[in-house]
């Protein structure tokens, strides 16, 4: 594949293989708000990163060789080889090709960047980094719920940084805000030490310093050229966060920078990882000399991001719909969870995402989902790599006391409660189950009335 110097060029057509994917479909409005004119394919089925680009007037073709033509340049997802009909058609027309992380690599140059890494958090985390840092400063931002901007004269340019088949590596940032390492993805890795070394090469490219979860003991073996500031709410942190007190309206706490007083912060989110993730957007925000009180106010108004605790309230129920689809993850957002209704019964349905990852965490699978009140699982949501496995639903309910099968075409046991909270957790298609879900309660709530 070609690998030309990156200039944006006005006159070029960006055209984005796979553009509905999370970080593509940012990647694409980030383009487009820097004045280019920009296109893209994918499959027909409706995703939610659908909507932006509709709303940028981007058009989206399905995959189709034609669609490609000269002046463009091609940028490809990381799901797609070379093989691609699009791809192979800009070889044969002798187009500018870039795979997404190259093309990211090249984007950030000329900015203050920030890369936002780890297996967890890192979304919720590049979301709220780029919150804060746009109300201070021109700020573009790609984040992985699909949310992408660019504006002129930007100062901070704030991403999630993937390390997932080591898609991190062409980036080379100011700073990165490492929230933790664990085995996520073991159809790539081979084991948590493979994880680890890529985390460890990635930290090399970083140019002037990394913010990293104090309580990771993978990050505390980290070594650098760059100063390691380690956050979190122990004694051996450099940025702690003290005296936190959990309510059902957020969470509030005090920062100490060794041994200063930084002040007391308030944020509008739930689940200890919020309060941890908001430590790591105020010691960047401090190291880049924004003003605390600046940063106090801007952490007030931060709503979320797509796919993360996103609430909705139908009838009597509260429906949130979450991307949890690892232990850690679920544990969160059952902290968090617990956190803002603490009176309330709390009913998990959750997809297993890809059979290798409910394999490998199959017991921990279970022992986390057993902190919900009642747990509903949905059959296995596999991946274009991995279309079966040797293992079922089945096997994780018989793991989980009281545990049940849920089908997308009969959410109906899920109407046996009321006045409760229900939470749809999933990377794959859970949105399905919650909006038959949300269709049922709708019909019901007009013939009550």
């Amino acid at each position: 594949m070609t690998k030309p110097e990156l200039k944006i060029d006005k006159n070029m057509t960006y055209y984005f293989v796979g553009i509905k994917g999370t970080g593509m479909s940012a990647m694409a409005l980030v383009v487009k708000d820097m004045g280019c004119t920009v296109e893209g394919s994918d499959i027909e089925k409706y995703t939610f990163t659908q909507k932006g680009l509709e709303d940028a007037g981007i058009k989206v073709f399905t995959f189709n060789p034609n669609n490609i033509k000269k002046g463009m340049t091609l940028i490809v997802g990381n799901a797609f080889e070379d093989s691609q009909p699009e791809v192979v058609r800009a070889k044969e027309l002798g187009l500018p090709i870039f795979r997404y992380p190259e093309f990211l690599g090249e984007l950030i140059k000329g900015f203050t960047s920030i890369a936002v890494c780890g297996a967890h958090g890192k979304t919720s985390t590049t979301g709220l980094l780029a919150h804060v840092l746009s109300g201070i400063a021109p700020t573009d931002y790609l984040v992985g719920d699909g949310t992408g901007n660019a504006l002129p004269d930007a100062r901070f340019f704030v991403y999630e940084a993937d390390e997932y088949r080591r898609h991190f590596m062409p980036t080379y940032p100011d700073y990165a805000i490492m929230t933790n390492i664990d085995f996520d993805h073991p159809d790539y890795y081979t084991g948590i030490e493979d994880v680890f070394d890529a985390f460890q090469t990635f930290a090399t490219h970083v140019q002037k310093g990394i913010f990293a979860w104090g309580d990771d003991p993978y990050l505390r073996k980290i070594k650098a050229d760059v100063p390691v500031y380690y956050y979190g709410t122990g004694e051996k942190d450099d940025f702690r966060a003290v005296d936190i007190k959990r309510t059902t309206s957020g969470s509030t706490f005090n920062v100490i920078f060794r041994g200063e007083d930084l002040g007391r912060f308030e944020i509008p989110l739930f689940g200890e990882h919020n309060v941890l993730n908001s430590l790591a957007v105020i010691a960047v925000s401090y190291f880049e000399e924004v003003d605390l009180d600046e940063i106090q106010r801007e952490l007030l108004t931060f709503q979320g991001v797509k796919r993360r605790f996103s609430k909705i309230k139908v009838g009597d129920m509260t429906i949130i719909d979450d991307y949890a689809h690892h232990p850690s993850e679920i544990k969160a957002t059952l902290d968090a969870a617990r956190q803002e209704f603490p009176n309330k019964e709390i009913i998990a349905v959750f997809q297993p995402h890809t059979f290798s990852r409910t394999i490998a965490y199959l017991d921990d699978f279970a022992k986390t989902l057993s902190k919900a009140d009642q747990v509903y699982i949905t059959k296995i949501y596999g991946s274009p790599r991995e279309k079966s496995g040797n293992i079922s639903s089945q096997d994780l309910v018989n793991k989980i006391p009281g545990a049940s099968l849920i089908k997308e075409d009969n959410v109906s046991p899920l109407l046996n409660y009321h006045d409760a909270v229900v939470i749809f957790m999933g990377a794959g298609d859970i949105q399905k189950y919650e909006r038959s879900y949300e269709d049922l309660l709708s019909h019901l709530g007009k013939k009550n009335n």
